[in-house]
């Protein structure tokens, strides 16, 4: 069986896709969906296989408080128009690719950088203390998000390691906000001698 979380990945934010499983080139059975397709606005949907969902036709009834109910389905499809007449998918795949490109010459200045990958706007950089023994930079990543936060900018850490520099900020985020955070990335970098 195949799950595909789509809680922050979904809804455009990878930019060449709508979906982030589709980068996979999979057909999942399962797929949850949350926090962006209510922009705010608490709603999550699960989305199944008819095989899947005729397996829960047993005779036990469903219940949930919030289910189905007029103003979460009108916001649902209030955020679905917004994100199709405003391109956000485009902008985010166009910001994406501006805020790896800046990434990556940061990783050429400040060795701790060894790595930049991701889909859009969902972005990691992944920091070690040597390039060579790709040993983690996890005090390192933490003091950088810390000093990050002080600047505005509100980062995270992920991987199995807890050193890669999570990167996932609002769809409206702008090539001149890409610009920004990148350049107080290399100045936080610098003043914490990464």
């Amino acid at each position: 069986m195949c799950i595909a979380d789509e809680v922050q990945v979904g809804f455009g934010r990878v930019g060449e896709k709508f979906w982030g499983f589709e980068l996979q080139n999979v057909e999942p059975d399962i797929v949850v969906l949350g926090k962006p397709i209510g922009n705010g606005h608490p709603l999550a949907a699960v989305v199944v296989t008819e095989e899947i969902a005729d397996a829960f036709n047993n005779g036990m009834e469903y219940f949930n408080t919030f289910g189905g109910n007029p103003v979460s389905m009108a916001t649902g499809r209030a955020v679905l128009e917004v994100i199709q007449s405003e391109r956000m998918q485009q902008h985010a795949l166009e910001t994406g690719d501006f805020l790896m490109e800046g990434l990556r010459g940061l990783m050429a200045k400040h060795p701790v950088i060894s790595d930049v990958r991701g889909h859009g706007l969902f972005v990691g950089a992944e920091m070690v203390k040597d390039r060579q023994t790709k040993e983690p930079a996890v005090a390192e990543i933490n003091a950088l998000v810390e000093s990050m936060k002080e600047r505005g900018f509100l980062l995270s850490t992920d991987g199995p390691l807890y050193n890669v520099l999570k990167i996932k900020p609002p769809m409206v985020f702008s090539k001149q906000n890409a610009a920004d955070m990148v350049r107080h990335l290399d100045e936080a970098l610098t003043a914490l001698s990464l």
